[in-house]
C-alpha cells in the first residue's frame, strides 16, 4: 500500500520510494524528469540525428512522434496546448516528443502572439 503521493504527479509512491527534491517528495519518473530535463536546443544531440539520418533505421519515429509529426504537417502550425489535447499528452510528455523531432529537423517551435507553435522544419 502507498503511503504518499507524488507532488508533482500526484501518484501513489510507497515511502521508501519517494525522492527527495527541494522539499518535493517525487515518484521516480518525476524525479528522473527534474534531474534530466528534455533538452530541446541541444547542438550536439542535432548533430548526432544528422549523423545517423542516412542509416538504416536513423531516424525511425515512435508512434507517438509520428503523429504529433503528421498533426502539424496536415495543419501547417499547431499551438502546444492544443497538440497536447491532441495526443493526450501532458506538456512535459509533448515536449519530451517534441525534442527528438528538433533534433532530426523535423519539426520546430516558434513564438507567436506570446504562444509557442509546432511547425515544420
Amino acid at each position: 500500500m502507498s503511503d504518499k503521493k507524488c507532488t508533482k504527479c500526484g501518484a501513489a509512491v510507497d515511502a521508501e520510494e519517494v525522492k527527495e527534491y527541494r522539499g518535493e517528495e517525487l515518484c521516480e519518473d518525476c524525479y528522473l524528469d527534474v534531474m534530466s530535463p528534455t533538452q530541446v536546443c541541444d547542438p550536439w544531440a542535432v548533430h548526432t540525428a544528422k549523423s545517423l539520418k542516412d542509416l538504416p533505421g536513423g531516424h525511425d519515429l515512435t508512434p507517438v512522434q509520428q503523429r504529433l509529426y503528421d498533426l502539424v504537417k496536415e495543419r501547417g502550425e499547431v499551438p502546444i496546448p492544443e497538440a497536447c489535447a491532441h495526443l493526450g499528452l501532458s506538456e512535459d510528455d509533448l515536449r519530451r516528443e517534441f525534442a527528438p523531432l528538433r533534433h532530426m529537423e523535423k519539426l520546430r517551435g516558434c513564438k507567436k502572439d506570446n504562444i509557442i507553435q509546432l511547425t515544420l522544419f
